[in-house]
């Protein structure tokens, strides 16, 4: 359905105040929709990020109420990143091979920190896997460029949006968000400092990678690495969340 016809769906429900909200916050699509681009293959367009992006902020603007504990720009900022990312997987334009090597290094970070109780080294990750290091390297800037990862996203499976609930469904479902929220945060803050930095630059500061490159001193392809790292170990940390 294209974005016109959406707006005509949507143009006749929406309250004076949900019309004020989208116009006012029309830009935020764009922010997120561009911050997004920056690491995805040229095959991904920023005009169909931006119609994804709009009819989730269309979305918030008709479901938000303030009882939810959260601003507008926070709960909009949410639904249209979630939005953008359900485009974008409909376009099934991820290699299988690109799936398999992300569970794989996922795994192997997971069974290297198992076995010796501590953070794994990329060397030893790469060992794991039976690769060198430039190898492994050249692994994790494949899987960052070819999986979209954002903390809003994850759920205990590692692949499903957390936020993308209805009002009616069930209140429980909220207590097991929640409590996988708060594994999350804390696998968070244990990463290694230099992981949760970037972590922190890309998705609190909303930096590109280019950017965080110059705060900490290393080459734009380089953060690249340590985000698809500190992604994959917290995939394997939270491998056998229950809730």
């Amino acid at each position: 359905m294209t974005l016109a016809k959406h707006l005509g769906m949507y143009q006749q429900t929406l309250s004076a105040r949900p019309s004020e909200l989208v116009e006012t916050h029309a830009p935020l699509v764009k922010k997120i929709a561009l911050h997004l681009l920056a690491r995805l293959p040229a095959s991904v367009q920023l005009e169909d990020l931006m119609q994804a992006g709009m009819i989730g902020l269309l979305e918030a603007a008709q479901r938000y109420t303030s009882t939810r504990g959260a601003s507008f720009e926070t709960y909009a900022g949410i639904r249209i990143r979630g939005a953008m990312v359900d485009e974008i997987r409909k376009g099934d334009w991820v290699p299988r091979s690109v799936h398999r090597n992300s569970r794989r290094i996922a795994q192997a970070i997971k069974a290297v920190e198992d076995r010796l109780g501590r953070e794994a080294q990329d060397a030893e990750v790469a060992e794991e896997l039976g690769m060198d290091l430039a190898e492994y390297h050249s692994s994790l800037s494949d899987a960052n460029g070819g999986r979209l990862f954002s903390l809003d996203e994850l759920n205990e499976s590692g692949e499903l949006p957390i936020d993308h609930t209805d009002d009616d469904d069930n209140p429980l479902d909220g207590l097991s968000e929640d409590a996988f929220r708060r594994s999350l945060a804390q696998a968070i803050d244990e990463l290694p400092e230099r992981e949760k930095l970037v972590l922190s630059l890309y998705y609190q500061e909303e930096l590109n990678l280019k950017e965080i490159g110059a705060v900490i001193g290393v080459s734009e392809s380089r953060v690249s690495q340590i985000h698809s790292q500190a992604a994959h170990r917290l995939r394997g940390r939270l491998a056998d969340w229950h809730g």
